[in-house]
């Protein structure tokens, strides 16, 4: 079975279009949804449906629960939070009820499991953030207890790409984008994000599970970026600065509050705002 991983949508419908064309060329058996369908962008409705036509499993990530209100936007980001609040009245009846009914977790052909943020712990995973060794062997220990007998836990959450192996007690990454997945090790996946780029690469991203040949494959896919830009920066959720990669925005940001100029500057430039 081939599955497509696909993660952190946040409503960018150009990007998901760009990625759903690319699996279907890849041919995929499966395409699973790691979460945030919805935030920060501003196609909400488009996305949901384009995910329920491909008949793709989704689990519920953070933002998808917080537009719900089933969780709270306490520990969200001030452009997240903004992002939350602008969807919650917009977010249609059909795509509230599909939200709603998404679970934390999924098991997938016995094959892998699927969570957003982490498989720990059993309250409040989709808020866990996989970036360290130590909260990834917490996921992967909760792997190993897990019934289904999965060897590969799929998350999304943090925006980027990555394999880790677990084998004879020791942790490590795995480099490239075709890797290798030994059968006699646990492994976490994250396929890296459709619709909300962190890094210096703006392109969308995508893996390929192989279940088969046991392989995991990185796939990136140009969209039309300004377009996404233009419709959020209309509905006044683009952050400043959004058309300059991420890392360099957020040096940016910091060289501008170590002069003091970040404050002065957001009072200069207010962010445009949209009617509810």
């Amino acid at each position: 079975m081939r599955i497509a991983l696909i993660s952190d949508i946040h409503a960018n419908v150009e990007a998901l279009r760009a990625v759903l064309d690319a699996v279907a060329a890849e041919g995929a058996d499966r395409i699973v949804c790691l979460g945030d369908i919805v935030g920060y962008n501003t196609e909400i409705d488009a996305c949901i449906a384009l995910l329920r036509d491909a008949d793709a499993l989704c689990i519920a990530g953070n933002h998808d629960r917080a537009a719900t209100g089933a969780i709270g936007t306490e520990g969200f980001s001030g452009p997240a939070a903004r992002a939350i609040a602008w969807t919650r009245p917009r977010l249609g009846e059909d795509s509230h009820a599909f939200l709603s009914g998404l679970p934390l977790k999924a098991v997938v052909g016995n094959a892998l499991v699927a969570v957003h943020g982490a498989l720990h712990p059993e309250q409040g995973c989709e808020l866990v953030r996989l970036d360290d060794d130590a909260k990834r062997g917490l996921s992967l220990d909760a792997l190993a207890r897990h019934p289904s007998g999965a060897r590969i836990c799929a998350f999304g959450h943090t925006h980027r790409a990555g394999v880790w192996e677990r084998r004879d007690g020791v942790l490590r990454p795995l480099e490239g984008d075709t890797v290798t997945l030994r059968p006699d090790a646990l492994h976490l996946v994250n396929p890296g994000t459709v619709g909300e780029p962190r890094g210096t690469d703006s392109r969308a991203t995508f893996a390929l599970l192989d279940t088969v040949h046991n392989r995991i494959a990185f796939r990136r896919v140009a969209y039309n970026r300004r377009a996404t830009l233009a419709k959020t920066r209309r509905a006044g959720l683009a952050p400043r600065f959004a058309g300059v990669p991420a890392p360099v925005r957020m040096r940016l940001i910091g060289i501008l509050r170590s002069l003091g100029l970040y404050e002065w500057l957001k009072r200069a430039l207010p962010r445009r705002s949209s009617a509810v």
